[in-house]
């Protein structure tokens, strides 16, 4: 390589790099004058995705010269849904990241709202990990039976009187009910109700009755989380959970597989009813805290924002055994649901209220 043709690619480099550095302090959409977002990728949404939907962004960057960086921002899976379903245009994101499946309500508000015509893309797998500290963190047989009388706000209809987990079972050790997890706008949390806090109350024949005969009963005794200092919010932001929880040998993260995977030096998975979370374990649904992961693409804005097909067709790209994500946590799809997310990105597939409703 000649020394001008070096300086020039060096140059390149440098640039690629300062637009991926300042991908993440890039405003959120609407921030922006109209100009610029039209410019630029808008992607929000879930904390657990966002690992994924920054590594997608870095490598479209690469690999498509001259498009401004992707705008990719987490803000939980909740807050992110209502931010897409704002309106349509080229201040209004383009994408949002889901960890768990969009509601009817939220179709509905999106409807409401203008923004009608919603591609959903199934992206990958991930699943609902209980950890500890890697060195000296706490070792328990965790159960959904046990870690719902732990966490729920009235296990059974009770009182939470619950201080140790000697107390929610005498096998347990006596040590001090720590747990740090995603706050109410997170779609982990809803998985982690879904998943595992409320197949635990249904174990009690009574409060499964209440499902179908008293659903406002059932939704406070076994849909609700304690709030005092044995559940702890951390926000969106998994590292902090991490973090806090590798420097306390008391205390219990519930994190998605991926943060697990990166911060596997700080912290060690805890088996859930025997099964410890792997990529065999939740690609073959044996860890029964396993969850699809999704974007949503917003129809009206693929001509409005330059590079957002290119950006769907990264995804394709990345989402398979040996790309990218899989490298970062994303445990893939099996091969049939990978090809019917590939096909609705290539036939820009709209959800509709009959298909949302069939898989709910």
């Amino acid at each position: 390589m000649s020394e001008a043709n070096g300086k020039k690619v060096i140059g390149r480099t440098a640039a690629m790099a300062l637009a991926l550095a300042a991908m993440s302090a890039l405003p959120a959409c609407g921030d922006n004058p109209q100009d610029a977002a039209a410019k630029a990728i808008s992607v929000v949404g879930s904390s657990t995705v966002y690992p994924f939907a920054k590594q997608v962004a870095v490598d479209f960057l690469a690999a498509n010269e001259g498009l401004a960086p992707p705008q990719v921002a987490s803000s939980g899976t909740a807050d992110g849904i209502k931010a897409f379903c704002a309106g349509i245009g080229a201040t209004t994101p383009d994408i949002v990241n889901a960890s768990r499946r969009m509601t009817r309500a939220e179709f509905a508000d999106c409807a409401a709202r203008g923004v009608g015509d919603i591609i959903e893309i199934e992206v990958g797998l991930d699943g609902i990990v209980f950890a500890s500290a890697t060195d000296r963190g706490i070792d328990i047989k965790l159960t959904r039976d046990n870690v719902y009388r732990a966490i729920a706000n009235k296990p059974f209809g009770r009182e939470q009187t619950a201080k140790t987990w000697a107390d929610v079972d005498p096998s347990l050790p006596a040590m001090p009910i720590v747990v740090y997890g995603p706050p109410e706008s997170s779609g982990t949390r809803e998985a982690l109700l879904n998943l595992v806090v409320q197949p635990g109350c249904r174990q009690n024949s009574a409060m499964a009755s209440f499902e179908k005969s008293d659903p406002e009963r059932f939704q406070r005794d076994c849909h609700a989380l304690r709030s005092d200092s044995g559940y702890s919010s951390q926000g969106e932001q998994d590292d902090l959970i991490v973090r806090r929880v590798a420097s306390n040998p008391e205390a219990i993260a519930i994190v998605g597989y991926s943060y697990l995977l990166k911060n596997s030096k700080a912290i060690k998975p805890l088996a859930l009813d025997g099964v410890l979370p792997t990529s065999a374990t939740i690609a073959d649904g044996s860890y029964e805290a396993s969850r699809p992961l999704y974007i949503y693409v917003k129809k009206a804005n693929l001509p409005v924002t330059p590079g957002l097909d290119t950006f769907l067709a990264q995804w394709a790209k990345s989402w398979g055994a040996d790309g990218p994500l899989a490298r970062i946590g994303l445990v893939p799809l099996p091969a049939d649901r990978q090809a019917k997310a590939a096909a609705a990105i290539q036939n820009q597939t709209v959800l509709t209220v009959a298909a949302l409703e069939a898989a709910q």
